[in-house]
């Protein structure tokens, strides 16, 4: 095998095993909240060797535990080699990058139908938002391993894009943060740490406040920001060119304090009752105002180009 064909073996290899482990330690983390150390590969394993349908007939026993754990090493190892041999291919074939972040996508989505064909209730053992979280932790260690052998490619084959999406990731979490941290201090002053997402995750998921509703409301609120980071990068970007685009983005912004109420009116008014509005749009103002502050120092030029737009327009 070429020297560059051995590199890319061994790069997939690593990154197959850092994406194995990554999922591995997130699951086990998880079993030991709930207080069932090593239940995931268990139940798995039992699903995949002794046919198991149901939590019910699963014990933990170091057979399913070994046996799921060498397959699911095995499949990550699989997958690292086939993304790292696409990733090579795309530094002379532009389109070998589509299919590279296609691979990524499709990830997800094969776990989902993998586990969904072994039953619904081995679906809402594992719940979807704990499989997805696992997984998305794991491409991006993936990713970050993968794209160091490659650190220019990502920018040349996106473009601008690239820029776009760090920052959005950036403001994204930025955003999180400061919702967290204000609910945080909130639920502390009250003397009821964690009440916040307990209430929302006990409503996104429709189950009693637990820990379980904690971790998912958390997931699920990064990944809103993530995603709202994203578009609000976007319309930053093309203001920059084009002030006028700062009025969708101020749409954006004012659509993004209305939908939480909706969200919670639509699946739970109860909460309202538990949680004053006013705390919720103290928290959605906080993280708006921690994401404008990013995107202006990040645009410092923004700003005088808005203004000078406007005494355009006024005269």
């Amino acid at each position: 095998m070429p020297r560059e064909g051995r590199s890319m073996v061994r790069g997939g290899i690593v990154a197959g095993v850092a994406g194995a482990a990554i999922v591995a330690l997130w699951f086990l983390l998880l079993d030991l909240v709930r207080g069932q150390p090593l239940f995931t590969p268990a139940l798995l394993g039992a699903a995949v060797f002794q046919g198991a349908t149901t939590p019910a007939e699963v014990t933990v026993a170091l057979g399913p535990v070994l046996g799921y754990t060498l397959l699911h090493v095995l499949a990550f190892v699989a997958f690292g080699i086939v993304a790292a041999s696409l990733l090579l291919a795309s530094e002379q074939d532009p389109s070998a990058f589509i299919a590279f972040v296609a691979l990524f996508a499709g990830f997800e989505v094969f776990f989902f139908l993998a586990l969904g064909a072994f039953g619904r209730s081995l679906l809402g053992a594992v719940v979807w938002w704990a499989i997805f979280t696992g997984n998305l932790l794991a491409s991006a260690g993936m990713l970050a391993i993968l794209l160091r052998a490659h650190p220019r490619l990502p920018s040349e084959r996106a473009g601008a894009w690239s820029t776009v999406l760090r920052e959005g990731g950036v403001a994204g979490l930025l955003g999180a943060a400061l919702i967290m941290l204000w609910f945080l201090v909130f639920d502390a002053v009250q003397g009821q740490p964690l009440r916040t997402p307990r209430l929302l995750g006990s409503a996104l998921l429709g189950r009693p406040e637990s820990t379980d509703a904690v971790l998912a409301y958390s997931v699920l609120h990064v990944l809103a920001f993530l995603a709202f980071g994203a578009l609000s990068a976007a319309l930053v970007a093309a203001a920059d060119q084009q002030p006028m685009f700062l009025f969708p983005l101020v749409i954006l912004y004012v659509a993004f304090q209305v939908f939480v109420f909706a969200v919670v009116l639509l699946l739970a008014r109860w909460v309202f009752d538990e949680l004053p509005g006013w705390a919720v749009v103290v928290g959605n103002l906080l993280a708006a105002s921690g994401m404008l502050v990013y995107y202006v120092t990040g645009h410092p030029h923004l700003a005088r180009r808005v203004v000078a737009a406007l005494a355009e327009e006024g005269s």
